[in-house]
C-alpha cells in the first residue's frame, strides 16, 4: 500500500520551525550546462550543498530531533553515516540541546569526520555499513540512544520535503526534477511536496550503478538490498531501501535512470571546470544525469537539478574529479 506521505500544510509548518535553524538555498540558472547540452533544455539548480553541515541532511536530522520527547533527548541520540548524516544528526543534536553518538564508515572521508567531531558527537568506527547498522543498534539498545535514521521515516520526509517545497516556490514553472537517490529519503520528501504542488512536473530519480537499491526495489516492487556498494558517490551508498522511503518514491517518482563513476568524474571536473564549485560525488549525480541518459528525453524542458551535497576535502575531490572534460 503506497504512504500517504506529509501534507503540505505539514511541511511548511516545519519549515517555519526550521528558518532560524536551516537556510532556503539558492536556486540559480546553469548557462554552462545548458551551453553543454546545446538543445534548448533550460536548466536550474537547487544548491542545497550551500544548506548548514554541507548537504540537505540538516531537514531531516532537525525533523526527526524536534519530534523527540523530553525523555529521548535526556538519553541521546545515535546514528549511521559515511558522513554526511553524522555530521547533520551532531548538528541537530547540537542545536536541540541532546548528544550523539554516531557510527562513521572507516573509510569516511577525513574532512567529514572532524566536521562531525566540530559539533561535539562521540565517533565510532565501523568496518562496512552492515557492521555500523549493527553497532548503532546496539548502542541504542545499550545506552537508549534514539536511533536516527539516515533514510528512513515519515520526519525524514517532511523535512526533505521542506527541498521541494522551496523549489516550487522559488521556481515559477518546470517540467522535471532530477534528484540523486541513495536510500531514498530525499527522493521520498521531495517528490511527495512536488506532486502535491505541482503534480504535472516529472520526478526523476538518478542513483550511481554501484549502488542500485532503488532499481532493484522497483522492479520487484518490494525493498530490496544489495550485497556491497561499489561507487565513488558514498553519500548513495545506502546497502538497503526500506518501506516507508520505497513506497512514497514508488508513489511519486515517474522514472529512475543511472549514471557510472565515470559519468559522476566527468560531472564534477566539469561542474569544477565551468561554475567553480567543488562538490562530492553524489551531488554531481544530478548534472550526470542530466548531460548522459536523459539528455534527450529531457529537450526543450525547463529542468531543475538537485546538488545536494559538498563534504569533500581537496585531495579527495582532486583525484575523483575528471578535469579534462571540455566545457
Amino acid at each position: 500500500m503506497a504512504e500517504a506521505g506529509p501534507k503540505i500544510k505539514e511541511i511548511r509548518a516545519l519549515r517555519d520551525q526550521l528558518i532560524e535553524q536551516t537556510l532556503r538555498t539558492p536556486v540559480m540558472r546553469c548557462a554552462s550546462i545548458e551551453s553543454r547540452l546545446n538543445n534548448d533544455t533550460q536548466v536550474l539548480a537547487k544548491l542545497e550543498f550551500l544548506q548548514r553541515t554541507g548537504t540537505f541532511k540538516a531537514r531531516g536530522a532537525l525533523a526527526t530531533l524536534k519530534s523527540l520527547s523530553a525523555d529521548d533527548h535526556r538519553n541521546g541520540v545515535t546514528a549511521v553515516s559515511a558522513g554526511n548524516h553524522a555530521i547533520a544528526t551532531a548538528f541537530a543534536a547540537q542545536a536541540t540541546g541532546t548528544t550523539a553518538k554516531v557510527v562513521m564508515i572507516r573509510t569516511a572521508n577525513p574532512s567529514r569526520v572532524a566536521a562531525c567531531r566540530s559539533y561535539g558527537a562521540e565517533i565510532v568506527m565501523a568496518d562496512d555499513v552492515h557492521q555500523a547498522f549493527e553497532l548503532a543498534h546496539e548502542i541504542r539498545d545499550r545506552e537508549g540512544r534514539i536511533f536516527i535514521h539516515p533514510f528512513e521515516g515519515a520526519s525524514v520526509a517532511l523535512g526533505t520535503g521542506t527541498v521541494g517545497l522551496e523549489v516550487c516556490e522559488q521556481v515559477d514553472e518546470f517540467d522535471a526534477i532530477v534528484i540523486p537517490v541513495g536510500g531514498g529519503g530525499l527522493i521520498a520528501g521531495i517528490s511527495n511536496a512536488v506532486k502535491q504542488l505541482r503534480p504535472n512536473v516529472e520526478v526523476i530519480g538518478v542513483e550511481p550503478e554501484g549502488a542500485d537499491s532503488m532499481h532493484r526495489s522497483f522492479a520487484s516492487g518490494e525493498p530490496e538490498s544489495i550485497e556491497k556498494v561499489m561507487t565513488i558517490a558514498d553519500s548513495l551508498g545506502a546497502p538497503f531501501a526500506l518501506p516507508y522511503s520505497f513506497e512514497l518514491a514508488r508513489k511519486n517518482v515517474d522514472r529512475l535512470v543511472m549514471v557510472d563513476d565515470n559519468q559522476i568524474r566527468e560531472a564534477m571536473g566539469f561542474l569544477f571546470n565551468s561554475m567553480n564549485i567543488a562538490v562530492e560525488p553524489a551531488c554531481a549525480t544530478s548534472t550526470a544525469a542530466l548531460l548522459g541518459p536523459l539528455r534527450d528525453s529531457l529537450q526543450d524542458k525547463r529542468v531543475v537539478l538537485i546538488m545536494c551535497g559538498s563534504n569533500i576535502d581537496w585531495a579527495t575531490f582532486s583525484q575523483q574529479a575528471d578535469f579534462d572534460v571540455v566545457n
